[in-house]
């Protein structure tokens, strides 16, 4: 069987997008894995999610707000495809293989090793398709003397130092209430597999892909980690509160009736000291330049928090600093969001219809394209909707067998 063969079944696509005739096995789990998987989802590719058997992704269970519908599983299963196996039968994980060849990639988001123990290890993969690309996605890398530890995002998220930069100084850090570090790995992730086509398509080979949230974390330092290693340590960068550590003012502001981030650093002190209408601020060595400025920035905040005070609200602040083109954007809450005329004209929040959940919002698809939309009909599978199709049609499985498999219990299906 030629590859052109194998690849036949996946012909017929409902949604055409940038990476239709692209197939992904997903083997993963909770958030990073899937993001990763989605991403592909939503821009064309056909992604056979693998769940296990009885309860599918361990997300069905969260988010259970209306009815007996995940509204976590609906966000990031937009346009995958059901298969539900038990993965400790051994007609489910032939299931599992025999799709291998069918596939241009594999990823997963498993503790480092489990693939091996359940025989998918990269050199089992290779044996199933030589050019076989596999995506492992792990909270802190495959290798390494702690790649066998278990952990989630705010374990990377503590390893990579991130956590220390967030909070008030002299207190304990806090933690960001969003999957920034598991969502960004995700990201790295469509990204490499993306190239890794790309490659094959040039040389043939396939490639093993070790993205770990560790990783994904500490790329997302901006100045601190050059800072400390570059003063030979004399700078320890630590969290700084409302405001940045290295730049001044810049930061959260306290306003009437709430607060805006604002920018003015650099050249922008300029603009913010005309519409303060203090001129003089500009050429005063105390506040001059950034440097200065931080040396004192305790009397550069409460200079600008005193001055917000004459305003009426946020809106009026924003109306004012944005009048001199300075940086700067009310703090707004989940709930503002949501009709936030920006973010919906964008699609940056977006509503889905759920045959279950019915309607409601979630975040828009990031990579908006001229050629299609970036927010179509995506339907989310139902556990195992897709056993049927998956099998019939590309594994070339019989009704009787595909029977059986359900009989055996190596097959299962909520729909």
């Amino acid at each position: 069987m030629t590859e052109a063969d194998k690849k036949e079944p996946n012909t017929v696509v409902a949604n055409e997008h940038l990476l239709t005739g692209i197939r992904l096995l997903d083997l993963t789990r909770a958030l990073a894995g899937p993001t990763c998987s989605r991403l592909f989802a939503e821009l064309g590719a056909e992604v056979i999610k693998i769940e296990p058997a009885p309860s599918g992704d361990m997300v069905r269970g969260i988010s259970k707000l209306r009815g007996d519908s995940s509204l976590y599983i609906i966000q990031q299963s937009l346009n995958k495809k059901s298969v539900c196996v038990d993965l400790r039968s051994p007609e489910g994980m032939a299931i599992v293989r025999d799709l291998v060849p069918y596939c241009d990639a594999v990823v997963e988001n498993f503790r480092p090793g489990v693939m091996a123990t359940m025989g998918l290890g990269y050199d089992d993969l290779r044996e199933l398709k030589d050019d076989i690309i596999l995506c492992s996605i792990s909270a802190l890398g495959q290798t390494g003397p702690l790649a066998e530890k278990p952990g989630y995002d705010y374990i990377a998220q503590a390893y990579s130092g991130i956590t220390s930069m967030i909070g008030e100084s002299g207190e304990s850090p806090y933690i960001p209430l969003a999957g920034i570090g598991d969502v960004s790995t995700g990201v790295h992730g469509a990204f490499a597999i993306a190239a890794a086509l790309l490659h094959r398509a040039r040389t043939g080979r396939g490639q093993h892909l070790d993205i770990a949230i560790l990783d994904a974390y500490y790329h997302c330092h901006e100045v601190n980690v050059h800072q400390c290693s570059g003063s030979d340590g004399a700078i320890n960068p630590t969290r700084s509160g409302r405001h940045l550590s290295y730049l001044c003012p810049a930061g959260i502001f306290h306003a009437p009736g709430g607060d805006v981030i604002m920018m003015a650093f650099m050249h922008h002190w300029k603009d913010l000291c005309k519409a303060m209408n203090r001129p003089e601020l500009i050429v005063d060595e105390k506040f001059s330049t950034d440097a200065a400025r931080l040396e004192c920035k305790a009397e550069v905040v409460a200079l600008i928090e005193k001055w917000l005070e004459q305003f009426e609200d946020v809106d009026a602040v924003i109306a004012m600093l944005e009048a001199y083109h300075i940086p700067c954007a009310p703090v707004l809450t989940v709930e503002q969001t949501l009709t936030h005329p920006h973010l919906v004209a964008r699609g940056t929040v977006r509503t889905v219809k759920d045959t279950v959940g019915g309607e409601f919002q979630i975040p828009g698809m990031p990579i908006k394209t001229s050629g299609y939309s970036d927010n179509p009909d995506y339907q989310v599978p139902g556990l195992g909707e897709h056993n049927r199709e998956i099998l019939s049609t590309i594994l070339g499985r019989s009704d009787a067998e595909i029977n059986a498999l359900y009989e055996s219990g190596a097959l299962l299906d909520e729909v």
